[in-house]
């Protein structure tokens, strides 16, 4: 028998997947609807803000060759419509799934805001505090590239809530060690990285840029060697619980994270090819796991072989 069960702050997880934020949206999408979400680890919401918000201008999102960039901005109604029409119901349906919020917010005040409502909410498990979306003119990275920045809003959130939180690190820093560092001073009980990388493409022929935003966040195939490098970075510096995430496609790709010291995995682009991935690489992990000799993935946590 196959052990795939991680035990992490606030979540019990059957097995270490589960979406990235914004892939499932609150669990409502169409691919979330054609399985049960109860064969994942977990179920991580779409980023919440205090009020309503559409994001960005369309094109929202570019299908690239190795990856995709997106600048959909945080598209969501709100927190109180949250809790009411997407938590409420997602909750009656799977009582027992462990549900992580993503949190979002243009300012200190907004943070806290939404923290505290979800929190209290008692309708999911873990935050996910999202200081490093590059897709938003206030908030979001611009939060996540300064420590001291980073340490005083996680020991403010850290204050207001009830549940264990998880700071999301962006990769457009000279040192995401030192953002993991912050996060920990704070009183962070998780991390989750990496967040997408900036990035720009442009059409030769209307020259124009294909996002509307102009400049977006790529993920997929292309990012997974750095974020395989800053999940190890990030392990070296920190004891912390890791959620990794970046270009994860397959049940290898998993465990490539949690050899580099990730605890547990969060998919995203592989999405756009397969609907359905994180089941299938869920249904796969214990395959690959058997392949190797491995009876408990936990076995493998930071088990890199530089020798």
């Amino acid at each position: 028998m196959i052990n795939t069960h991680v035990k992490l702050p606030g979540l019990d997880l059957k097995n270490p997947i589960m979406p990235a934020s914004g892939t499932f949206g609150f669990g409502d999408v169409p691919a979330a609807k054609k399985f049960d979400l109860n064969d994942l680890g977990a179920m991580v919401i779409k980023t919440t803000t205090p009020h309503s918000t559409t994001g960005n201008p369309q094109p929202k999102i570019a299908v690239l060759n190795t990856g995709v960039l997106n600048s959909v901005g945080l598209t969501n109604p709100g927190v109180d419509a949250v809790i009411k029409d997407k938590l409420t119901p997602l909750r009656n349906e799977y009582p027992d799934l462990p549900i992580m919020a993503s949190v979002g917010g243009e300012d200190e005040a907004g943070y806290l805001e939404v923290a505290k409502k979800l929190s209290d909410s008692g309708l999911v498990n873990a935050l996910e505090i999202n200081v490093s979306c590059p897709n938003v003119n206030q908030g979001g990275m611009s939060f996540g590239v300064h420590p001291d920045v980073v340490e005083e809003l996680t020991k403010k959130i850290k204050s207001v809530v009830k549940i264990p939180i998880y700071v999301k690190l962006t990769p457009n820093v000279t040192d995401i060690t030192q953002i993991a560092k912050a996060a920990e001073n704070g009183g962070a009980d998780g991390l989750s990285l990496i967040n997408t990388l900036l990035g720009m493409e442009i059409d030769v022929e209307t020259r124009k840029p294909v996002l509307g935003h102009n400049i977006g966040g790529l993920s997929g195939e292309a990012v997974k060697p750095i974020a395989i490098r800053m999940v190890h970075q990030v392990r070296e510096s920190t004891t912390l619980p890791i959620i990794g995430m970046g270009g994860i496609s397959s049940a290898k790709d998993v465990i490539e994270f949690i050899l580099a010291g990730a605890n547990a995995v969060a998919v995203g682009t592989a999405h756009f090819k397969d609907s359905l991935a994180s089941k299938h690489i869920a249904d796969d992990l214990p395959k690959e796991l058997e392949k190797l000799g491995i009876t408990d993935i936990n076995q493998l946590v930071n088990k890199v072989n530089f020798n």
